[in-house]
C-alpha cells in the first residue's frame, strides 16, 4: 500500500478538506477566514506568508491555507497546491484597475496540473461596496465560462465585512469536495 492510498484512508477516516485561498493582496482571504470561524475581523493586517487555519464545518475538518496574495509573494503558491482539494480564488469587485492582473493569476492557477482536480469557489468579494462588480460581471471579465469543463466551480457574491454569501459559499465548496472525495461513504 502506497503512502499516497494510506493518506486517503486517513483524510476519508477524519474527513478531512484541505483548502487553498488564495487570491491578489487586500482581496479579503484573511477576513473570510476569520469571519467563517466565528473570529475578530477589526483588526488585520496583509498575510506574509500563509496562515492555516483549522475549522470544524458540517461534519468535515476544514484545513484552511490562507496564503498571502503580494506580487512578491505569488511566485510561492506552488509550494502549497499538493494534496489540494479545493481552491477558494477570492476577488475584490471593487478593484477594478487589478481585475486583467486577477484573470491572470488565475489563468496561471488553472493551468497546474496538482490543482486539476480540485474543485474552485470564486469569491467576488466586497459586494457591500459601492461600485463593485457583480459576480455576473466578474464572471465575465475572469472569462470563467471558457474554463476547462471538467472542472468543478461556482462564483458567489460575497462581503467578508458582513459575512454575506460567506456559507452559500463554503457549503457549496464543501458539498461539491465530499460528493468527489467521500462517494463511497
Amino acid at each position: 500500500m502506497g503512502l499516497l492510498s494510506i493518506i486517503r484512508k486517513i483524510k476519508r477516516k477524519e474527513k478531512e478538506m484541505r483548502i487553498l485561498m488564495v487570491g491578489l493582496d487586500n482581496s479579503g482571504k484573511t477576513t473570510i477566514v476569520l469571519k467563517i470561524n466565528g473570529e475578530d475581523t477589526s483588526v488585520i493586517s496583509p498575510t506574509l506568508g500563509f496562515n492555516i487555519k483549522t475549522i470544524s464545518y458540517q461534519k468535515y475538518t476544514l484545513n484552511i491555507w490562507d496564503v498571502g496574495g503580494q506580487r512578491t509573494i505569488r511566485s510561492y503558491w506552488r509550494n502549497y497546491f499538493e494534496q489540494t482539494d479545493g481552491l477558494v480564488w477570492v476577488v475584490d469587485s471593487s478593484d477594478l484597475r487589478r481585475l486583467d492582473d486577477c484573470k491572470m493569476e488565475l489563468d496561471n492557477l488553472l493551468k497546474e496540473e496538482r490543482l486539476s482536480g480540485a474543485s474552485l469557489l470564486i469569491f467576488a468579494n466586497k459586494q457591500d461596496i459601492k461600485g463593485a462588480l457583480t459576480p455576473e460581471e466578474i464572471a465575465k471579465v475572469l472569462n470563467l465560462e471558457n474554463m476547462d469543463k471538467t472542472r468543478h466551480w461556482k462564483i458567489v457574491g460575497c462581503s467578508a465585512y458582513t459575512g454575506e454569501g460567506l456559507l452559500e459559499g463554503f457549503d457549496w465548496l464543501v458539498q461539491d469536495i465530499a460528493s468527489r472525495i467521500y462517494m463511497l461513504d
